[in-house]
């Protein structure tokens, strides 16, 4: 039996990255972001990498650049050194999953994007599938794991048949997703579906008028959306999406 996507994750608002402000300074994926998210009623998007050592870090990119100003892959780095590198506009280190399931603890939902490890979408998969899962067997709370990689889901389905996953889609142009055409024009319509044994889909906003997204809302699929930054967008992605992924502006919460 395929898990449904618990509803709080159709009724509340989700933070991109959790409720990150330069501003005030809160980076994206940082426990500042995470604890500010929490305070404010927020469900929570996060990105998980993948150290040297095995451990899943809470962090987007590959490359250590643009979060840190240090050079590197977070790939070649133990938990340990990423844990000492500070990221810009904040006041800690890149934090790991496990620090953020203790910050969180259940009190809100949390939705893990697990980052593609493999390079091309393919199915070299497994270790940080694996790291995660074993984090989530004493984790008490909404939780939803999700990745562009369909061969994640799938492996996610067969590691934690219980917990709810899905596919992030989007409209897949080779340029911007740095893919071959092959793999876009594959990945593009979502075929993988039933066969990773999918819960939900988490599609780009700015694509949600795709057919294949109607085709599965109408069979009762979930449809979250990304990244929504404004309230003006959200009101438009409402109109197929159940629920959006937000960032730059306050989301409301229904009351």
């Amino acid at each position: 039996m395929i898990p449904p996507l618990p509803d709080a994750f159709l009724r509340t608002p989700i933070a991109h990255r959790a409720l990150h402000d330069i501003r005030d300074n809160r980076p994206e994926n940082s426990r500042a972001a995470v604890a500010a998210a929490v305070r404010s009623g927020y469900g929570i998007e996060i990105d998980l990498q993948l150290t040297s050592d095995g451990r899943a870090m809470v962090f987007h990119d590959y490359d250590l650049l643009r979060l840190t100003g240090q050079t590197g892959a977070i790939q070649q780095i133990t938990r340990a050194e990423a844990a000492k590198i500070p990221l810009l506009h904040g006041d800690e280190g890149i934090p790991s999953l496990e620090q953020v399931l203790d910050l969180v603890a259940g009190r809100v939902p949390l939705l893990i994007e697990f980052k593609d490890q493999d390079g091309e979408m393919g199915a070299n998969v497994g270790a940080l599938e694996q790291a995660v899962v074993e984090l989530l067997r004493r984790y008490a709370g909404p939780v939803a794991l999700m990745s562009f990689n369909p061969h994640t889901v799938a492996e996610l389905a067969r590691l934690a048949p219980q917990l709810p996953r899905g596919i992030v889609t989007c409209s897949y142009q080779p340029k911007v997703e740095h893919l071959p055409v092959g793999v876009c024009d594959h990945l593009r319509d979502i075929p993988d579906f039933d066969r990773v044994e999918a819960s939900f889909i988490s599609h780009e906003v700015q694509d949600l008028s795709r057919p294949r997204v109607a085709e599965l809302k109408a069979q009762g699929v979930p449809i979250l959306c990304w990244t929504v930054r404004s309230a003006e967008q959200e009101a438009e992605a409402r109109k197929v999406a159940d629920n959006v992924t937000f960032e730059n502006y306050l989301a409301a919460i229904p009351g």
